[in-house]
C-alpha cells in the first residue's frame, strides 16, 4: 500500500487535496467475463483472481455502508461481468437497503447483457436503479470477431428485456474503434433511440491486459461528433457536473447521445469516483498505478478490523488522488491490471 500523504481528513466528506468530493463507488464483483473483447483481455491464458481473495457479499456491503456514511451516494456494479455472480440479486438488494441522510443509495450496473433477460425482473425488484449495457456492433460477424464469442443474440435479448422493463435511464455503451465499428456509429445511435436508450460512445483507452493499445486505432471525440453531425443536428446539453459523458440532443428532440472522451478531453477536474476491485483493492483513478489494500483490514480480527480502519483506508486512498490521469503525458504508464480486473 502506498504511503498516505500527511493530514488526510478523518471525518466528513471524502475530499481529496484538490477539493473534489467523492460520491460514486464502482464495485467490481469479478474479473471473469463471458466475452473476450479484443480491447480488454486475451482469448486464452488469463490469470484469474484467486477465489479466496474475492470479496464476499458481507464484505462488499460492509465497505459500501462505511463509504455511504462518508458521503458515497451511488454504487455501480461492474466486472468483468457482474451477472456471473450467482449472488448478484442479493448484492443489489443488500446495497439498496443502505440509507443515507438523503435517503437510500442508488445502485447501478454495467453489464454485457448476457443473462440479463433471465434476472432483470429480480434485479429491479431488488432495487436496481440504473443500467448500462455494452454493445460495440450490430453485425454478428463483427461481434464474434471482436468478442471471440458468438453471443450477439444473447446480448440483444438482454437489451430487449431492459427496453421493455421501463427501467430508465437506460444507456448502451460503445467503444469506437477505427476500422472495426466506425462505420456503424449512426446505426448504433438509431438502434439505441428506438429502444428508449441513450447511446454513449467511449474513446478506446489504454486498459487492455495485453498492453497493445494503439492511439491511432482510437476514434476521437471530434471524429465521433463529425460523423453524427452528418445525420443529426447536435445540441449540447449543459450541466454535465461530474458525469463522465458529454451529452447532446438529436435534432432538438428528446433523444440524446453521449461521448466519454477520457483520452482527448479528460474530465478529471470534476471526477467524483472511486473503484473497489473484486479482490478488495481501492483505486482512486481508473488509470492509477497504486492500490490501497482493504482485504487485510476487512479480514482482521479485533480493533484493526474495525469500521474505523476501513474508513481510514478509504480516506487515505481519496487523499492520495492525483489531479488527473496524464494519459497524454509522454511519461504515462498503463496500469498493470486490465479493465476486466479493475472494473469498468
Amino acid at each position: 500500500m502506498p504511503p498516505a500523504p500527511a493530514s488526510h481528513p478523518t471525518s466528513g466528506a471524502l475530499l481529496d487535496t484538490h477539493g473534489r468530493s467523492h460520491k460514486d463507488l464502482r464495485i467490481s464483483l469479478t474479473d471473469r467475463c463471458s466475452l473476450r473483447c479484443t480491447y480488454c483481455m486475451p482469448e486464452q491464458g488469463n490469470e484469474w483472481l484467486a477465489r479466496e481473495s474475492i470479496l464476499s457479499v458481507d464484505e462488499i456491503v460492509r465497505v459500501a455502508r462505511i463509504a455511504a456514511e462518508a458521503g458515497i451516494t451511488t454504487f455501480r456494479l461492474t466486472g468483468g461481468e457482474p451477472l456471473l455472480r450467482r449472488d448478484i440479486v442479493d448484492i443489489v438488494r443488500r446495497l439498496r437497503e443502505i440509507d443515507t441522510e438523503d435517503g437510500p443509495v442508488q445502485v447501478a450496473m454495467t453489464t454485457n447483457g448476457i443473462r440479463l433477460d433471465e434476472v432483470l425482473d429480480d434485479l429491479i425488484s431488488a432495487g436496481l436503479s440504473r443500467l448500462n449495457i455494452s454493445i460495440d456492433t450490430l453485425r454478428p460477424d463483427r461481434f464474434a470477431a471482436l468478442t471471440r464469442r458468438d453471443r450477439l443474440d444473447d446480448v440483444l435479448r438482454g437489451i430487449a428485456a431492459a427496453s421493455a422493463s421501463g427501467l430508465r435511464p437506460l444507456k448502451l455503451n460503445t467503444v469506437a474503434m477505427r476500422g472495426v465499428n466506425d462505420d456503424e456509429l449512426c446505426d448504433l445511435v438509431e438502434f439505441a433511440t428506438a429502444r428508449g436508450a441513450e447511446l454513449r460512445f467511449i474513446e478506446q483507452m489504454p486498459l487492455d491486459s495485453g498492453h497493445t493499445w494503439d492511439r491511432d486505432r482510437m476514434v476521437t471525440r471530434e471524429e465521433i461528433l463529425d460523423t453524427l453531425s452528418e445525420r443529426w443536428t447536435l445540441t449540447e446539453i449543459p450541466g454535465r457536473g461530474g458525469a463522465p459523458a458529454e451529452r447532446w440532443h438529436l435534432d432538438g428532440g428528446a433523444a440524446t447521445v453521449g461521448v466519454i472522451a477520457s483520452v482527448t478531453a479528460p474530465f478529471c477536474g470534476a471526477c467524483d469516483r472511486l473503484r473497489l476491485t473484486a479482490d478488495g483493492q481501492l483505486r482512486n483513478c481508473l488509470f492509477s498505478t497504486d492500490e490501497f489494500d482493504l482485504l487485510p483490514v476487512l479480514r482482521a480480527t479485533g480493533d484493526p478490523g474495525s469500521d474505523a480502519a476501513v474508513d481510514d483506508v478509504l480516506r487515505r486512498c481519496v487523499w492520495a488522488k492525483l489531479p488527473g490521469h496524464a494519459i497524454n503525458d509522454p511519461a504515462f504508464l498503463q496500469p498493470a491490471r486490465g479493465m476486466n480486473a479493475i472494473g469498468g
